[in-house]
């Protein structure tokens, strides 16, 4: 009996350490970030573009997934971002831009897209595998190619 006794009470004692213990979903976001590292893109926290959006997903869950770009010597780069509706992709800004090509055919569970000055990205809530962040970098390392 003291034995249980002893038991119980170091279980009562360390059960507050395991809330330091990772849950599943972080477990899986940690795989899913390294996937990205390995991969050659960048993760940031970003609110996605375009005020409509901000309502149709909690801003705190949305993931952006970048590539980095060369400097463009001078030139300036178009900052441009797209959505993904379920209408289609639409583009957001005062100036309507094409869809890259490289976004054309994305069946991802992607929110939208966007090129800055320094990155190209992918904007999502991190509800995929491995195998879809690796074809987001291939997504993006062919969009890096196509902009000049």
């Amino acid at each position: 009996m003291n034995y249980l006794l002893i038991a119980f009470a170091l279980l009562v004692a360390l059960a507050p350490l395991t809330h330091f213990l990772p849950s599943k979903r972080q477990r899986l976001q940690v795989k899913l970030r390294e996937t990205a590292a390995l991969s050659g893109l960048f993760v940031e926290f970003r609110e996605l573009p375009g005020a409509v959006v901000k309502a149709h997903a909690n801003s705190a869950d949305v993931i952006y997934y970048g590539l980095r770009l060369r400097p463009s010597r001078g030139k300036g780069r178009r900052r441009c971002a797209w959505l993904l509706r379920d209408s289609g992709w639409q583009s957001v800004g005062a100036t309507r831009e094409p869809l890259p090509a490289a976004l054309e055919d994305c069946t991802l569970p992607i929110l939208a897209a966007s090129v800055h000055e320094d990155s190209c990205g992918l904007y999502w809530q991190e509800s995929g595998d491995g195998a879809t962040v690796e074809h987001m970098a291939t997504i993006l390392k062919d969009w890096a190619q196509q902009i000049p």
